[in-house]
């Protein structure tokens, strides 16, 4: 990844290694034991952690920039909201997507199936994740990377790095740094959203049911969130069930209530149900429907997951076309400020005019498919040789992005089995601000930015995900 652009660091560096390597105990300690951990995916056993990979002390961020991302977060989600209760937009962008993607036109399938029998609810529950780069060839103003509407993950350890980072500067003797860091209460937020989502089902007896993997390696993260619902409303039950568990335990009732055996479900925050692998037979597509029929409050409903498709986040940034979902100018505007360059791969002259243009300059850009979870995209001088094995047809999954430069931070990335002491590393940064919004078409019933988290990895990484295995988390250390 090319990079122009260094950040100060929070502290001098490096620091003594002697130093070094007691602090890094420290905080591995810290992170264990406050629950920064995950399983590990190459010596997995239920019964064990690892802490998540972590950066020592905060990287530094542009602090109008974050405060930017944070400000227009509701815009963000009303915007989400929007496009997802829009049948006619979701249909016409997908219509060749669909048609070339088997996992989309599944989920499409699902959405045109509970659009034909009528939906159980009307309302949703958005717990979304807009993720921004800063860009160095336009002042480090920030551009958006992506925006998921489906299982937007570290909200729940997110929450403590704060306090693991500010450990270690008190540590350092830096402890005036901390005011530099900004309050991070995403656990409490997102969270927060799902209880009022039960309130609004309005069935006291009611779960609330986690959708997960048969495996879940990030287990931390998904029980802070049902640790945290049952600590502040122990009334208030949570189930964790597999798709292929609800398809064998679930069934509606006579008012299209959820049950799962005797329990009714008022809302279901699908943590899994975003790649294909979720789905190993036809029994998870029924388990799917089946919850999509249902009254219960969907995080997020069918609509809402086919919105945070890259082919739409691509249509959006056309010219005009926000115009569809926001009236404000002003917001119109600031939204528009954030996309980056998005082009579309179809079989027409500006699909054809896009393939051309990634075959002359492929370190431009890069080629993303409808795929969630890290680790699908493809960078640089790889593009010419994935585009020339599609068809014209096979190229409609998929979308070309500028290549977006962000700026370099130096510092220490911790992961377990690392090297003692670790080296000072050049890191890229990758912001994420979380949102909740809950509505119907007509109406929107609460909307409120809620939290961040700080995804850090090498500035040689394409890919960062934590989950997948390929960066680390960090909070931010806001500069002027």
């Amino acid at each position: 990844m090319s990079t122009v652009g260094t950040l100060k660091e929070c502290v001098q560096l490096p620091i003594k290694d002697n130093e070094l390597v007691d602090i890094v105990q420290k905080a591995k300690d810290w992170a264990i034991m406050h629950g920064a951990a995950m399983r590990s995916k190459s010596n997995f056993s239920p019964d064990t952690l690892n802490f998540a990979p972590f950066v020592l002390v905060p990287s530094s961020f542009p602090r109008k920039e974050f405060e930017r991302a944070i400000h227009l977060q509701p815009t963000i989600n009303r915007l989400m909201h929007n496009v997802a209760h829009d049948e006619e937009f979701l249909t016409t962008t997908l219509a060749d997507t669909i048609k070339v993607d088997e996992f989309t036109g599944n989920l499409f399938n699902v959405y045109k199936k509970v659009l034909a029998n009528g939906f159980g609810q009307a309302i949703t529950l958005g717990l979304l994740r807009s993720d921004y780069l800063a860009h160095t060839f336009d002042d480090n103003t920030i551009r958006q990377v992506e925006i998921n509407t489906v299982a937007s993950s570290f909200g729940g350890i997110s929450t403590y790095m704060m306090p693991l980072q500010s450990y270690v500067l008190r540590e350092l003797n830096q402890a005036e740094k901390i005011a530099r860091m900004p309050k991070n209460d995403a656990l409490a937020g997102l969270c927060d959203g799902m209880i009022k989502a039960w309130e609004i089902y309005a069935n006291p007896k009611a779960v609330i049911m986690f959708i997960i993997e048969d495996v879940s390696y990030n287990i931390c993260d998904q029980r802070f969130h049902e640790f945290y619902i049952r600590e502040k409303c122990p009334h208030i039950k949570v189930l964790r069930k597999t798709l292929t568990q609800v398809h064998d335990e679930g069934k509606l009732g006579l008012n299209k209530e959820l049950l799962i055996g005797k329990e009714e479900v008022a809302v279901i925050y699908f943590r899994a149900g975003y790649e294909p692998g979720h789905y190993p037979s036809h029994n998870e597509w029924d388990a799917r429907y089946l919850m999509e029929c249902s009254r219960a409050i969907k995080c997020p409903s069918i609509h809402y997951h086919l919105a945070g498709t890259k082919k739409v986040q691509q249509a959006l940034a056309v010219p005009g076309v926000l115009d569809r979902f926001l009236n404000d100018p002003e917001e119109i505007k600031a939204v528009t400020k954030i996309f980056t360059g998005l082009y579309s791969l179809e079989d027409n002259e500006t699909g054809n005019a896009t393939y051309e243009m990634a075959l002359k300059s492929p370190e431009k850009f890069v080629l993303k498919p409808q795929r969630e979870g890290g680790g699908n995209n493809i960078y640089g001088i790889d593009i010419p040789s994935a585009l020339k094995k599609m068809s014209r047809f096979e190229r409609s999954a998929w979308i070309l992005m500028d290549l977006i430069h962000p700026p370099i931070s130096r510092g220490y990335m911790i992961r377990p089995s690392g090297p003692v002491p670790p080296p000072v590393v050049d890191m890229v940064s990758e912001l994420g601000i979380f949102g909740v919004i809950i509505g119907d078409v007509d109406n929107i019933i609460c909307n409120y930015e809620a939290g961040h988290m700080l995804r850090t990895k090498l500035s040689t990484a394409n890919e960062g995900g934590v989950a997948a295995g390929l960066g680390a988390l960090d909070s931010p250390y806001l500069i002027d």
